[in-house]
């Protein structure tokens, strides 16, 4: 069976970071992305589409992106469902977060001038540039050895 979904679009709101009663990192954020067709009335419709992430990737998204911030979000989709106070049952759709990446360059956001690094944060302890987010070393012209 495969559960994947990639959507790209602009944060509605500021991530909400929160902990478990563990102390594990969540975050949930809104994602609104714009259908690539226009409706009958001429206006293009926005999909709102809930995000939740967990630990790094939680802690990386509520550090770097703010509202407006265009995201790239790799996951899951999740269904839930509830009674809620009145008795009555309710379900929620969400997308589960492996992987949130910039859709924008620094440049280009409206969340500011914020300095984060150009790299998506690791699922599970994988790859982080060196200091000043360099992780390429020039190779001499002279040297006619090449590293490969």
């Amino acid at each position: 069976m495969l559960n994947k979904v990639i959507i790209m679009g602009r944060l509605a709101r500021d991530p909400e970071l929160r902990r478990t009663q563990s102390g594990v990192s969540v975050t949930s954020f809104r994602i609104a992305c714009d259908r690539d067709f226009k409706s009958q009335s001429g206006e293009k419709e926005t999909d709102w589409i809930d995000v939740v992430a967990w630990r790094n990737t939680a802690e990386f998204v509520s550090k770097y992106f703010t509202k407006g911030r265009m995201a790239i979000v790799e996951g899951r989709l999740q269904t839930r469902d509830w009674t809620d106070k009145d008795g009555n049952k309710r379900t929620a759709v969400e997308v589960v977060a492996d992987n949130v990446y910039f859709g924008d360059s620094k440049r280009d956001g409206q969340g500011g001038g914020y300095d984060a690094p150009s790299y998506a944060a690791p699922a599970s302890g994988g790859y982080a540039p060196a200091a000043g987010g360099n992780q390429f070393a020039e190779i001499d012209e002279e040297d006619g050895d090449l590293p490969f």
